[in-house]
């Protein structure tokens, strides 16, 4: 990430829930947001594939109420971020059986944001007044994660 890029996902975290973080949480940051957005892809797969579909339909995403209400928080910070640009490099995703159409391939930026606001308030409801995530609150707000997604 540029020096811009990181500046902008130092500011998130702080809009997001008053937290500080800097360029070495971005690559915890970073694999939580491969591992999750590989899992909702693999669910997503299942549900084309199980509807007879070659394709993965934005519908097929197993979003949730909370990182649905979260998707619509990150698009009004976001705004004033402008953290979507970085985070359509960071929707790189493996080859799947079922290929997510333009549509879907479209909505992993605000897809991404949501899980990303989530996850800086899940640091904040884990320890409410924690200022600096450490290894261990990341590892922490990885297993909700884990277990949810």
């Amino acid at each position: 990430m540029t020096v811009m890029s990181i500046a902008r996902f130092e500011r998130f975290f702080r809009a997001a829930a008053g937290l500080d973080v800097d360029k070495n949480d971005l690559k915890r940051y970073s694999d939580f947001v491969d591992a999750k957005l590989y899992d909702l892809l693999t669910v997503a797969q299942a549900t084309a594939k199980a509807n007879g579909r070659d394709i993965i339909r934005t519908s097929d995403l197993p979003i949730t109420k909370g990182l649905q209400e979260s998707i619509h928080h990150f698009q009004k910070i976001d705004q004033e971020i402008e953290l979507k640009p970085i985070l359509e490099q960071l929707a790189i995703h493996p080859a799947l059986d079922r290929t997510p159409d333009d549509e879907t391939e479209a909505a992993f930026p605000d897809v991404i944001g949501g899980l990303s606001l989530a996850l800086a308030q899940s640091f904040k409801i884990l320890h409410p007044d924690l200022k600096i995530p450490r290894t261990q609150h990341w590892d922490e707000a990885r297993a909700v994660f884990d277990l949810l997604l």
